[in-house]
């Protein structure tokens, strides 16, 4: 036995004489909360189970007013520790409370024992061994429910058992010195059980707080991940609920990290991470909480300098740690971070608006200026309820019968007249009025409602088109939302043939960037497209990040000038170049260029001089209605005719 207490030495000397361990005492706190009102309501019960079978034999004082009073110190003990089950208990608060428990266990102990051998002179051997009984099992209670808090078993179990046997062994009687003996050992036992009880609640304990460290760390950066960076605002926004302070959250984007990841794979991606995490923990001042939220994401959480100012000051600050490559090996990597900030109060009245806004203010830094940091206004507020309105209406009944289309020819210098028309989306809500294209076509793809959008529109398209002349074109635009999908396509294809009109008059027009997006997609429906007949066309060439690898890879026969190279263009500027540029290319890939944005006599004059056959523009036309489409048609081969009649 003396071997075994030997071998948990260790544990008995952390126990009493190791520091306070903040972890292990609030969990010895939490088991006590609801183990010692357990023991106290033993105690009672034992007590008067002793006394009320002897009330004869026993003194008035020690049958009934002792066990009161003892009794009304187990009520008191028992009522403060359920008042602890209802309230937080600090780290500082478990120490002094477990101090004060262990002061009372020694009170506890010699008052109960001092009771029970004062009761010894008043029975004969059979009451003798009630006593006895009664404070061998009680101490093995006692020693169960305090398990977790060895150190107080440890001084009742000397206490109680020390007095029993020591008056036992000295009686002279074999029985009740064989009964000491038979205590003392069964006593020693449970010790043994409770220590090591004890060295596995605290390697447990132990566990439990490296497992919660390593739960709340990111371990590729060290940084705290995201379970402890949404653990932490909802402390901080407590906090600043409390006091009336300012809490801000920002959340920080990579720019070009997945070229990264794309170019030279994700080992390296990660070293790249582990050193964007370093610069931004030492931009990142010591009042702010930095965290990996993934990928190549990070949070931020402001509780000092909240202002606009400040906001925009610290998101400087992170930015410029990206002025110099990141280094890995002899590999040289350039990124840039976008930031978005949301405050409280003055922005956002609870966590997860908080939250939200922050991310919403991202989207818009990155998708209006990257590397910029945005701060949430209300007038991005204003914007969201716009988009909330949008998207309710969009899901409306009577859509379909609230779009119309109008139409912007096509001119061919060539032949100097119209030769198709691009039709343009309009939608007069019977809720917001006039919602513009460039607010309600973004809304339909984030809502996922742009398919049904585009059927319904591609179908007045084509009904127009039919009362048009068999040599007049129609272009019609796709989202990438609309190349993606097969039954989209499917249907489209389907609304073609139906409709009868040639498809060789059809030309699908998508943006350069959608290209980008799911390309396997997009070459099958490009596919499916000219395999109908219809013509391809690329929109806003050279403002998207494609490659020019895709026009190769794709059965296209247009491209179109976006026309922000075409405004106020002249020669011997960028401009200019890059519109020269475009047309040999179209013409070396034999393919027809559109110069959109023609909008004055000296701009369509540089671009014929180029080369242009095919422009666009308010120069030619604006858009006008369907019904004008036949009206316009008939005015210019009126003007053709009277220009033939004066040539001859």
């Amino acid at each position: 036995m003396f071997n075994v207490l030997a071998q948990y030495w260790g544990t008995i000397r952390r126990t009493f004489i190791a520091g306070n361990n903040a972890a292990l005492k609030q969990a010895q706190l939490r088991v006590m909360i609801y183990q010692l009102p357990m023991m106290y309501g033993l105690l009672v019960v034992n007590t008067w189970g002793m006394v009320l079978p002897h009330e004869n034999e026993i003194p008035a004082w020690q049958g009934i007013i002792c066990p009161l009073v003892l009794t009304g110190f187990c009520f008191v003990r028992v009522l403060s520790w359920l008042r602890l089950a209802r309230i937080r208990v600090t780290a500082d608060d478990a120490v002094t409370l477990l101090r004060n428990s262990g002061r009372l266990a020694w009170v506890f102990s010699i008052s109960f024992t001092a009771w029970s051998l004062s009761l010894l002179p008043h029975g004969g051997a059979a009451f003798k061994l009630h006593v006895a009984f009664y404070m061998a099992i009680t101490v093995i209670g006692v020693i169960f429910c305090l398990m977790n808090v060895v150190k107080a078993a440890f001084t009742v179990t000397a206490i109680v058992n020390g007095a029993l046997v020591v008056t036992f062994l000295s009686s002279g009687n074999g029985v009740f010195q064989a009964i000491a003996i038979d205590t003392s050992l069964v006593s020693m036992a449970m010790l043994v059980v409770a220590f090591t009880q004890f060295k596995n609640f605290s390697d447990l304990v132990a566990t439990q707080g490296e497992n919660k460290r390593l739960a709340n760390i990111d371990s590729l950066t060290n940084l705290p991940n995201r379970r402890a960076f949404f653990a932490s605002l909802d402390k901080q926004f407590d906090s600043a609920v409390a006091s009336g302070g300012r809490l801000a959250v920002g959340l920080v984007d990579l720019d070009g990290f997945k070229s990264v990841n794309d170019i030279h794979g994700h080992s390296l991606g990660d070293h790249v991470l582990a050193e964007v995490a370093s610069r931004l923990a030492q931009a990142a001042r010591s009042t702010i909480t930095l965290a990996r939220l993934g990928g190549d994401e990070f949070g931020v959480l402001v509780t000092h300098d909240c202002s606009d100012a400040g906001l925009s000051q610290l998101g400087r600050s992170i930015c410029d740690v990206f002025h110099y490559p990141v280094l890995v090996g002899e590999i040289s990597v350039r990124l840039g971070a976008t930031i978005g900030f949301s405050t409280y109060p003055h922005i956002s009245r609870n966590k997860a608006d908080l939250y939200e806004t922050a991310d919403y203010a991202l989207y818009e830094g990155k998708r209006r200026s990257r590397g910029s940091v945005t701060i949430f206004s209300e007038t991005h507020r204003n914007a969201i309820i716009r988009e909330s309105q949008i998207a309710q209406a969009l899901r409306s009944p009577d859509l379909a019968s609230e779009l119309h289309l109008a139409f912007q020819p096509i001119f061919s210098l060539e032949r100097q007249r119209t030769v198709g028309f691009e039709a343009l989306a309009r939608w007069q809500s019977a809720l917001l009025g006039t919602v513009p294209p460039g607010e309600f076509i973004p809304a339909a793809e984030r809502n996922g409602v742009i398919n049904g959008l585009t059927l319904a529109l591609f179908a007045k398209a084509l009904a127009c088109a039919k009362q048009w002349p068999a040599h007049i074109g129609l272009s019609f635009n796709l989202s990438a939302h609309d190349f993606a999908s097969e039954s989209a396509v499917k249907e489209l294809a389907r609304c073609i043939v139906s409709s009868g009109i040639d498809p060789a008059r059809l030309d699908f027009e998508m943006t350069e960037t959608a290209m980008a997006k799911d390309f396997d997609q997009i070459q099958k429906t490009a596919k499916v497209l000219r395999a109908l007949g219809c013509g391809l066309s690329v929109d806003d060439f050279g403002t998207g990040y494609s490659s020019l690898s895709y026009l190769c890879k794709l059965p296209l026969t247009r491209l179109k000038i976006d026309r922000m190279f075409v405004s106020g263009l002249k020669e011997r500027t960028t401009a200019f170049t890059v519109v020269r540029t475009l047309l040999n290319l179209s013409r070396q890939m034999s393919l027809d260029c559109v110069v959109e944005g023609v909008e004055t006599a000296a701009e369509l004059q540089v671009v014929a001089a180029l080369g242009a056959t095919l422009v666009q523009g308010y120069y030619c036309s604006r858009p006008m209605e369907a019904s004008a489409v036949v009206a316009f048609l008939q005015r210019e081969n009126e003007h053709e005719a009277m220009v033939r009649e004066a040539a001859q």
